[in-house]
Order: C-alpha cells, then sequence, then structure tokens
C-alpha cells in the first residue's frame, strides 16, 4: 500500500543541484516504487478537473524564464496511461465531479522536476491532473476523497505545490529563514499532525501570516487534495522540513 504525498517543486534548479531536498527525493523515490503516478500540478490550473489521457510519451513545457540553459535541455520522458486516466475520470464521475479529457499536454515544471529527481529513469507511467484554486478547500479534500484506495493498488498520488508560496517574498542570497514563514508552517504542520480539518480550512482567518505565505492558493491547493485522498485512520506523517531557500522556501513534505 502507497501513501499519498504532498511534495514541494520547488525551483526548477532542483532538477540540476544536489541538496538535502534532493537526496530526500531521491531516496523516497528508492523506497516507494508504485505501478504508476497521478500528480496533481500547481501549475496546471483549469476551472473543470483535467485529465491528462496521453498515449505515448509527454512533451516537456518549460514554464519558467531566466534560468540557465541546460535547464530548458532537459529531457523526462515518461509516458502517460490512457486506461489509468479513464480510471480516475470513472472515480471523479462517481462522486459527481465534472472532468475533461487532455491528449495534447506535456509534463509542466511541477511534474518533471520532482520525477527526474524520484524516478530518474521515466520507467512509471504518469497522469498529470490540473487544478482549480478557486475551490473552497473542502472541494478540494473532496476530489481527493474521490480516488481514496489508490494506493492499495500501488498508484501513487502526488500533490506538488508548496505550503509557503509568495515569490515577491523570496530573499535571493539569505541563507537564515524568515520568522513569519516558520510560523506560518509552524501553524500547518501542527493542524495537519492534529488532522484538525476544521481549522485547515479555516487557515486565512486563523494561521499567522496567511496572507504574506499564500497570496494565491494554487499551490496550496495540491495539499488538500493529497489529504483528502488520504485514509483519515493513518496519521500524516512529516517527511521533511528544510532549510528556508532564500528566507522563506521551506520545502516541506508530507505523507497522508
Amino acid at each position: 500500500m502507497i501513501r499519498p504525498l504532498f511534495l514541494n517543486h520547488g525551483s526548477p534548479m532542483l532538477a540540476v543541484e544536489e541538496s538535502d531536498y534532493t537526496a530526500f527525493l531521491q531516496k523516497a523515490g528508492q523506497e516507494i516504487r508504485p505501478k504508476a503516478i497521478v500528480i496533481f500540478t500547481a501549475h496546471w490550473e483549469s476551472q473543470v478537473l483535467t485529465v491528462s489521457s496521453v498515449n505515448g510519451t509527454y512533451d516537456m513545457i518549460y514554464d519558467f524564464g531566466g534560468f540557465p540553459q541546460e535547464l530548458y535541455e532537459i529531457q523526462y520522458p515518461a509516458e502517460g496511461s490512457v486506461q489509468l486516466a479513464s480510471k480516475l475520470q470513472t472515480m471523479f464521475a462517481a462522486k459527481g465531479i465534472p472532468t475533461r479529457k487532455d491528449i495534447a499536454r506535456g509534463l509542466d515544471h511541477g511534474s518533471w522536476v520532482l520525477l527526474s529527481r524520484m524516478y530518474p529513469k521515466a520507467d512509471i507511467p504518469v497522469v498529470q491532473v490540473s487544478v482549480n484554486p478557486y475551490l473552497p478547500l473542502e472541494e478540494q479534500c473532496k476530489i481527493g476523497e474521490a480516488m481514496q484506495g489508490l494506493g492499495e493498488e500501488d498508484i501513487l498520488v502526488i500533490g506538488s505545490g508548496a505550503t509557503v508560496h509568495n515569490l515577491r517574498a523570496l530573499y535571493f542570497g539569505q541563507t537564515t529563514p524568515e520568522p513569519w514563514a516558520v510560523e506560518f508552517d509552524d501553524w500547518m504542520i501542527e493542524k495537519i499532525m492534529g488532522q484538525d480539518t476544521a481549522s485547515l480550512f479555516a487557515y486565512k482567518e486563523q494561521a499567522p501570516h496567511a496572507r504574506i505565505a499564500i497570496p494565491r492558493e494554487e499551490h496550496l491547493v495540491p495539499l488538500f487534495i493529497a489529504m483528502g485522498s488520504g485514509n483519515s485512520d493513518r496519521k500524516p506523517e512529516l517527511l521533511f522540513r528544510g532549510k528556508y531557500e532564500f528566507g522563506t522556501f521551506s520545502y516541506t513534505c508530507f505523507a497522508f
């Protein structure tokens, strides 16, 4: 049985740099060997939940600018799974969640950066799914709940995002964490580990520094989807909490 994960995809530089976090991702990939991967990426937004149904190898999407040329030359030739995409749409339909199918979109960096460190051989089928950051957080959890049981089939669900995500609050060259980022993460970790979903749904009103930590919810949404897809009888596990790169990137990760 494979537990759903929430992973921080961080900067695209994770694909080429070595750090404690990339070492964690590599180790996780060695320990978790799924038959297939379903990944919800913060970098694919749509009003209707959209499921990649790719027959063959994904194209690459380099959805960033100003980075070294080597990043734009990376290839991660993962294959899709039409069968798993169809299964997901059936599971969502059973819970009254409308979906669309996408047969053309490639993997964005919210997906391939993580997967290239975890599964560098690109030998596991991947289904990429969009997020809608405008849905209530309760609805995001219900999207996750519709997928409960996939782990028992050795299918890994990944929510790819970030707990603190404010690109205007990055301090390049800074090696010490911003207190507000630490305090926000402290609060999130406490509530997640305590399975206090009521407080998490109300984080905008209750969490310290919520407005600066999460000016827009697209990177937080995958956490609630991953959380919903887990078994509520199992206690969440804090997998990683690294140094606060640029003062605010924490790379906080969970298993549900």
